[in-house]
């Protein structure tokens, strides 16, 4: 089957446990339809470059997905009709990256010069 990338960036009023139940809500939606969802990663609030829907932050969520087109086109359809979802992307790719993504190892990475800045 065809492999997806899907990220979508909630409003900033949200919650992280809303984000997460809007994760396992976009993931109920692959698995009914014979797909598979293998890996879900929340980046947390970020700053976003431009306001969004009067949003200056979103919580940006990915979810790597192996499901057939239709799986794919259906779950595209019901994130565009939620209100807390302003943006979503998918894009098809040839493998998954194993381990973290790189926005989680850059927010590691950052975290960790912090730590050796307030020991310092």
């Amino acid at each position: 089957m065809p492999l997806y990338e899907h990220v979508f960036l909630a409003r900033q009023d949200l919650s992280q446990a809303q984000v997460d139940v809007l994760a396992a809500t976009a993931t109920e939606i692959v698995e009914t339809n014979n797909g598979k969802v293998t890996k879900t990663e929340s980046w947390g609030l970020r700053s976003l470059a431009y306001k969004i829907q009067k949003n200056r932050k979103a919580h940006f969520v990915l979810l790597n997905i192996d499901a057939p087109a239709g799986v794919v086109a259906e779950l595209e359809r019901q994130t565009a009709i939620n209100e807390d979802v302003i943006r979503f992307l998918t894009v098809r790719v040839d493998e998954h990256e194993a381990g973290p993504s790189v926005m989680v190892r850059k927010n590691d990475r950052e975290r960790s010069r912090r730590r050796e800045r307030e020991g310092e």
